[in-house]
């Protein structure tokens, strides 16, 4: 079957089609490649997907009016995995219009397109722990309220889950969001706390530490995110009216940042140098996924540990990425 996958040169969305392409499905990837982070990283990232049986790549605004129904009707496409988003919390208080461009109006986009596809059988998107903004009930559940976020990129997710549920209703399109809980691991996101703490540890500079250390975020690593995506869009909810449903995709084991930052000086051989600021409005104390409903369903359970994932990470880095 033909999978479109947008976001295909972002971190989450090269994995996916790696996986995808390796299972032997058709994979349609677009992606605008943005300046928010490098795009060589992101060029880096489709050359290991160019030329491989099944792929074809389309660089696009998927927030541009008909845009996408222009590149991929036609195509045979049975599934869509929507992971192209400006990333990014603290970075929405600086650039807003970009958030509500590509998260909003690009998320009606495609759910335009699937409108028009008779042949879909179900849309996979990407939403994020971010909607639960400073809920202090822990672990955070998927029927949770979401109506006080703190942050416009959690706003603009949680109009995404608005927007999907609407069109499920309306025009019968199968759909599930995935609340993302804080993914890493190799070809990441240089924005993300354990790159920039990386470079900078291996630089010798110091690192910024907000709250002493006290925060928790429950670290969720590559593969396991790709186990649980390709499950997810491998069975849409058509036994749901309407068909919509949400799930958390986390690893359920908050790691205090104090102790992230122990382990990557253990991995690095380097102490870190430690600046405490305060908090960030925008930012919470904690994350912490409730994955009841995705082992449920799914039978998902994450498998690398905190360790064993930012060990992978710094063996990537230190080989292949700062070569």
């Amino acid at each position: 079957m033909a999978i479109l996958v947008t976001g295909a040169a972002g971190f989450i969305g090269s994995h996916v089609c790696q996986r995808l392409l390796g299972r032997g499905d058709e994979v349609i990837g677009i992606d605008n490649l943005n300046a928010y982070y490098d795009p060589a990283l992101k060029r880096a990232r489709l050359a290991g997907l160019s030329g491989k049986p099944g792929f074809t790549f389309q660089e696009a605004d998927i927030a541009e009016e008909g845009a996408v129904a222009k590149l991929c009707s036609g195509r045979g496409i049975t599934g869509v995995v929507h992971l192209a988003a400006q990333a990014g919390v603290r970075y929405s208080l600086e650039n807003p219009r970009a958030y509500v461009r590509s998260n909003v109006a690009g998320h009606l986009e495609i759910l335009e397109f699937c409108r028009s596809e008779s042949g879909l059988k179900h849309l996979v998107y990407a939403s994020s722990s971010s909607v639960y903004g400073g809920n202090r009930k822990v672990p955070f559940a998927e029927d949770d309220r979401v109506d006080h976020p703190v942050s416009l990129y959690a706003a603009t997710k949680k109009a995404d889950e608005l927007m999907s549920h609407t069109y499920a209703h309306l025009f019968n399109i199968p759909q599930t969001g995935l609340r993302f809980f804080t993914v890493y691991g190799p070809w990441g996101r240089p924005d993300m706390a354990y790159w920039m703490f990386t470079e900078a540890m291996l630089a010798g500079k110091s690192i910024r530490v907000f709250n002493r250390g006290e925060m928790w975020r429950d670290f969720t690593y590559i593969d396991d995110i790709v186990d649980g995506v390709v499950a997810v869009l491998d069975r849409p909810p058509t036994d749901a009216t309407p068909p919509c449903r949400i799930y958390n995709i986390g690893n359920n084991n908050p790691v205090r940042l104090g102790d992230f930052i122990d382990v990557l000086e253990k991995l690095l051989g380097v102490e870190a140098q430690r600046r405490y600021e305060p908090m960030p409005a925008s930012d919470v104390e904690r994350t912490f996924a409730d994955m009841t409903a995705l082992e449920k369903d799914f039978g998902f359970r994450p498998r690398v540990s905190i360790e064993d994932g930012l060990k992978r990470f710094v063996d990537w880095y230190r080989s292949d990425w700062k070569t």
